[in-house]
């Protein structure tokens, strides 16, 4: 399936994924554009909780709303998401704009929805992960466990079978397609990962596995040093000199 192991090339593309409204259900793509501040249109919008606005973390996520998963976000023009309006589509059939007031009333009293070009970001705008970390940890709490749980940007089908090589990329540039990555630093997991996204059921056994075994972490964060687009099947590669 991959080229000779030989190469610089460490995998493909296997999922690409942005989230217009920070935790809602994600939007999966086949290709996108990337810029200096992740995927075009990824988590744009946020809702703010009541009381907290002045806090270090004041969004309502699926910490506090595990249903958050189940309100699909889109945009009337997907190619030009940052000036499209944005439409979430209610686990009753509803469709709101994002800025309806009806929408954050449901979400949580008080809540409030805000806009950020840049994205609002936890720590970086990049996040990857592989199917060999993620099937990795599946064996280890004993069942499969579907990748949108993660919530990465772009998931990773390694040349090689073995696990959590993204934790090797550290420190280096990957380039895929058009875009040039660095990879910063280990991704650090909180309950967000124990939720399923189809069915809202909690399994806290995910994060105690993670911490244990894995300092916390699975998957990487990254941040762009050459924007560019990006599409499904694209090889990652390691930049030479990194």
């Amino acid at each position: 399936m991959f080229p000779n192991p030989d190469c610089d090339v460490l995998g493909r593309v296997v999922g690409l994924w942005r989230y217009p409204v920070k935790s809602m259900a994600a939007e999966a793509l086949s290709q996108v554009d990337v810029s200096w501040h992740g995927l075009a249109g990824d988590r744009r919008w946020a809702f703010v909780r009541d009381g907290v606005a002045n806090s270090g973390l004041p969004w309502l996520t699926i910490r506090q709303r595990h249903e958050m998963w189940r309100y699909q976000p889109r945009f009337d023009d997907p190619e030009r998401p940052d000036r499209s309006p944005t439409q979430v589509t209610t686990p009753d059939g509803q469709s709101l704009d994002v800025t309806d007031p009806t929408l954050a009333s449901e979400l949580a009293p008080g809540a409030r929805v805000i806009r950020q070009d840049r994205g609002v970001f936890d720590t970086f705008p990049l996040s990857l992960i592989t199917t060999q970390s993620i099937a990795a940890l599946g064996e280890r709490v004993g069942r499969e466990l579907d990748p949108r749980r993660f919530r990465p940007n772009l998931l990773v089908q390694a040349a090689t079978d073995a696990p959590f090589q993204e934790d090797l990329w550290v420190g280096h540039v990957l380039r895929i397609g058009d875009l040039c990555l660095r990879v910063d630093k280990r991704d650090g997991r909180c309950v967000v990962i124990t939720v399923d996204p189809d069915t809202m059921e909690r399994d806290a056994a995910i994060l105690r596995t993670v911490n244990a075994d894995r300092e916390g972490c699975l998957g990487v964060y990254g941040s762009v040093t050459v924007p560019g687009r990006v599409a499904l099947h694209d090889a990652v590669r390691m930049e030479h000199g990194t």
